[in-house]
């Protein structure tokens, strides 16, 4: 299943800076390990936000939701997920 998902960053401003680079050091090394697993699929960042636009292939709503929560920064962040379909008019075979 593919999903949408929006993900907004809000660490706390009084937060110690050396904590707040090791989390951004893990995520990004998950990011990148569920990237190179065919997981994480796509990844942009929203420009002029500390937030991204991303799409993840899973095998259903509880495999994302284990898979977000297990992200360092999500204990930071506002996540808004959404299912995807084919659409009809689609000139694409497949979901890539």
């Amino acid at each position: 299943m593919l999903f949408h998902v929006e993900m907004t960053v809000n660490l706390p401003p009084d937060m110690d800076s050396a904590k707040a680079a090791s989390l951004k050091a893990e995520e990004k090394a998950m990011a990148q390990r569920l990237q190179r697993e065919g997981i994480w699929r796509h990844l942009w960042r929203i420009a002029g936000r500390y937030a991204n636009v991303s799409i993840f292939d899973v095998e259903s709503p509880a495999q994302l939701h284990d898979l977000l929560s297990q992200l360092p920064l999500f204990p930071y962040m506002d996540v808004q997920a959404r299912a995807l379909c084919r659409h009809p008019s689609s000139i694409h075979d497949d979901d890539r």
